[in-house]
């Protein structure tokens, strides 16, 4: 063995006679020198466990032999196998979406289950939950103090917007979000949280440049809110982000605090407005149908009044021409029956006493003053 000490002394280890570390027979390099001192520690035999390993492995081989070529290759395409068949599987939740990858390129994406992909290194698989949903703020930042109930701080850069009538609004709003397209979402966007973010705020500016300040703060909200959600997610779409927009929601819309007494003015105003439309409305429902009542009854009262006169013309009429035709047929009986008549409509309403003209004698004896109010008829 090299460690072995051959005539006086080894590698570390002096000659005999004094010559060496302290004289005497040589130390190995565990040792020490000295005549007749304790040797040090025996160092590991290398060949003895390289001989004990070979020995190990000819028990585990076949035969007792080496191992040769045809061994290795069938545990290699065992170990290969295992690997290509047990090592592709994985799993995909309910709330997930599976988005396979075969050298770092998106290849397909799968449903919840049970599917098999190109192992590790070749493929891989991210599963990134699509059902969960993200809120995202405009205009606002959510803060808490002391795990009490969250505070907001308000972002003027963000919140405050020009209108359509070329005044200043401040707006919040806040945007829920999922992930639609699991393998859009992963890679044609680097910050999804800001590019929604942006997208939101740029879709809400545009909407509110193209409407009043006072539709916005009063009844157009509603209108405001799905026209941004419908930009948003067509500008989404366009990226090709794979995000869903689920809920676009106004939080707080009003003036700015330097302007905020003038427009509760405004405010006000427009509140007596339309108290005084509705009194108008109330007055113009009440008098509005009675006169149309009364100008309706007028109208059916001129209308029987026409009538009547048509009708009575239209008899007068019919007696004249009866009355023609019976005199063309007898002009003297008809003059006579015509002075009767006459004569009987004048004398009828009048009072009047008939006395027979041979009674020459008592004219100036009777009471005529007292007889005026009876009649006497005589022959």
């Amino acid at each position: 063995m090299p460690w072995e000490n051959k005539g006086g002394g080894g590698p570390w280890g002096g000659g005999s006679g004094g010559g060496g570390n302290g004289g005497g027979n040589g130390g190995g390099p565990w040792g020490r020198g000295g005549g007749g001192g304790p040797s040090g520690p025996t160092p590991p035999d290398i060949e003895d466990l390289i001989r004990k390993s070979q020995d190990k492995i000819k028990d585990i081989m076949p035969g007792g032999g080496g191992i040769n070529g045809p061994v290795v290759g069938v545990i290699a395409a065992l170990v290969l196998a295992v690997w290509f068949v047990v090592g592709g599987f994985y799993r995909v939740e309910s709330n997930q979406e599976g988005v396979e990858l075969v050298f770092g390129k998106w290849v397909n994406s799968t449903g919840p289950g049970l599917n098999w992909n190109w192992p590790y290194p070749i493929g891989s698989v991210q599963t990134p939950g699509v059902t969960n949903i993200t809120q995202t703020d405009i205009g606002f930042a959510r803060t808490s103090r002391g795990g009490t109930t969250a505070q907001k701080r308000d972002i003027p850069e963000e919140s405050l917007m020009l209108t359509g009538d070329q005044n200043i609004i401040d707006i919040d709003m806040s945007v829920q979000w999922r992930i639609g397209n699991a393998g859009d979402y992963l890679f044609n966007i680097r910050d999804p949280d800001q590019t929604v973010k942006k997208s939101a705020e740029s879709a809400l500016r545009e909407i509110i440049g193209q409407t009043d300040i006072q539709p916005a703060l009063t009844e157009a909200r509603q209108d405001v809110e799905a026209q941004t959600k419908t930009l948003l997610q067509d500008i989404l779409n366009d990226y090709q982000a794979g995000i869903e927009i689920t809920v676009v929601q106004l939080q707080e819309v009003q003036a700015p605090s330097a302007v905020t007494d003038a427009f509760d003015d405004v405010a006000r105003a427009l509140q007596d407005l339309n108290r005084s439309r509705n009194e108008a409305d109330k007055y113009r429902n009440d008098v509005l149908p009675r006169a149309r009542g009364e100008a309706q009854k007028m109208i059916q009262g001129a209308q029987a009044y026409k009538e009547q006169l048509e009708n009575e013309a239209e008899g007068e009429a019919q007696r004249f021409l009866s009355v023609y035709e019976a005199y063309k047929q007898n002009p003297e009986v008809t003059k006579r029956r015509m002075y009767l008549e006459t004569i009987q409509g004048v004398l009828s309403q009048t009072d009047k006493v008939i006395m027979d003209g041979s009674s020459t004698g008592a004219i100036p004896y009777l009471p005529l003053n007292e007889l005026r109010g009876n009649r006497v008829l005589g022959n």
